[in-house]
């Protein structure tokens, strides 16, 4: 017997909104947020706010700085596989990997968890993944929300949103004192990370094969798992380059690629020469190419093609060794020359880049 039967009206529920799966999701998901709490935290989730202190963070005088973010249309290809481990390490990669290149400490993160129908399980599984992503990247997650509208999504659909807040102290934000002459290093990305998947998606139809089929690019992994690899989270090894005095500028190479991040991080006058046989593109994106017959121009403004994170110094060798003892294969690939106007990038790929 149903909720409206036994008390003769209307409920909720009827309406398609399940109060009691909410709570079970909470219940289901508390361990989780509880393990990434940190110094500043103050209080547990549940209550109307988050409440957060800096000075209990280490703070003396700090500038807080914020980010919100999405994972774009990655999350259908997690919906049609069933794969929902990792897009919350996507969602949280894509908002504190912005925040660390302003110089910032990512302290904590909200999220918002959108669906017609919630699934208790499926849901739970998402916000692990936000969990994990809050402990790599040593932010607390200290709330969120859970949207049940049925009608505005389909069946097992949902959509996601970070925001995430962080600290630096007073005068010490980036960028700060490019030089002509410094140099650009690049940091590997883990692939596709969470941009330019509606390209992806439609270079998977025209393929032919199907998610669970074996990637062609790498052996011992279907297409699904090896394009869901989740957003690296650059914030630890960044932070402790920025800390060291050693960096200068840092750009997160998401949509747009190195020609449309880096310009947002240099100062005008100045032009980011790249030098294209630095790093080899990764087969992932030479098979993306390959078979959407995508130029290397459209490939360089789409994706990350290989390097997801760029880092202006100008000591390359103490950058590159404090780099290599937080797991970072940090390459020089460019560096700063002198311009005039707006910052500009200088990549004209050779004609076997992405063969």
């Amino acid at each position: 017997m149903s909720k409206s039967d036994s008390t003769g009206g209307t409920t909720y529920r009827d309406a398609g909104v399940d109060i009691d799966a909410g709570d079970a999701f909470v219940d289901e998901i508390r361990h989780d947020t509880r393990a990434t709490n940190r110094a500043g935290v103050l209080g547990a989730i549940g209550g109307f706010g988050a409440l957060f202190d800096p000075r209990a963070a280490g703070y003396q005088d700090p500038v807080l700085v914020s980010s919100t973010d999405g994972v774009g249309t990655k999350l259908l290809v997690a919906i049609e596989t069933g794969r929902h481990d990792t897009v919350g390490i996507d969602l949280v990669a894509m908002c504190v990997n912005d925040l660390v290149v302003q110089g910032a400490e990512p302290l904590f993160f909200l999220d918002y968890f959108a669906t017609g129908r919630l699934e208790v399980k499926q849901a739970a599984r998402v916000v692990r993944g936000i969990a994990e992503g809050c402990l790599l990247a040593g932010c607390a997650l200290v709330g969120g929300e859970t949207a049940e509208m049925p009608g505005l999504y389909g069946a097992g659909h949902y959509d996601l949103a970070g925001f995430a807040v962080g600290a630096a102290e007073r005068g010490t934000l980036l960028p700060a004192g490019v030089e002509v002459g410094d140099a650009i290093l690049g940091l590997t990305s883990t692939g596709v990370h969470s941009n330019g998947f509606s390209l992806v998606r439609r270079i998977r139809e025209m393929s032919g094969l199907a998610w669970e089929a074996e990637a062609p690019f790498a052996h011992g992994q279907t297409l699904a798992e090896a394009l869901l690899m989740p957003t690296r989270i650059y914030v630890k090894s960044v932070l402790a380059l920025h800390r060291a005095g050693l960096l200068r500028a840092a750009a997160h190479i998401t949509g747009g690629g190195l020609p449309g991040n880096l310009p947002r991080v240099l100062p005008e006058g100045t032009i980011a020469a790249i030098d294209d046989q630095a790093w080899t593109v990764p087969p992932m994106f030479r098979w993306l190419a390959k078979v959407g017959h995508v130029d290397a121009e459209e490939m360089l403004r789409v994706f990350n093609c290989g390097i997801g994170m760029a880092l202006v110094v100008s000591d390359v060798a103490a950058a590159c060794a404090l780099l290599a003892e937080h797991g970072e294969e940090a390459r020089v690939i460019g560096h700063i020359e002198r311009g005039a106007g707006p910052a500009s990038v200088r990549l004209a790929p050779a004609t076997d880049w992405l063969a």
